[in-house]
């Protein structure tokens, strides 16, 4: 757990629980390598165990990145629904087993 990008309130947590929390606050650089390292950690989780509050996590962890990017989740909803409409989604399960 040394060194990870921790929720906002953990540290609070933590003292509740009777311990002593050493934090630091990120600069950019350190917060967007954590925010990936974040990113990969709970991709992992969830494919670990693929649960809705694995996927919430995920969820969390992007929004972030774009508060950190400053995009606007709308505006990557928009992208997403172009995307689907141009290309399509995943819900008919294609699977593409070579092109000749």
């Amino acid at each position: 757990m040394v060194g990870k990008l921790v929720r906002d309130k953990i540290p609070e947590i933590i003292r509740n629980s009777g311990k002593v929390p050493f934090i630091h606050i990120a600069d950019n650089e350190e917060y967007w390598k954590k925010l990936k390292e974040k990113l990969k950690e709970e991709v992992n989780e969830f494919l670990e165990e693929s649960t809705a509050e694995e996927l919430a996590d995920i969820l969390e962890v992007i929004y972030a990145i774009c508060d950190f990017l400053r995009i606007d989740k709308s505006y990557i909803e928009e992208i997403r629904r172009r995307k689907r409409k141009e290309r399509g989604g995943f819900t008919k399960r294609i699977i593409l087993d070579n092109v000749k």
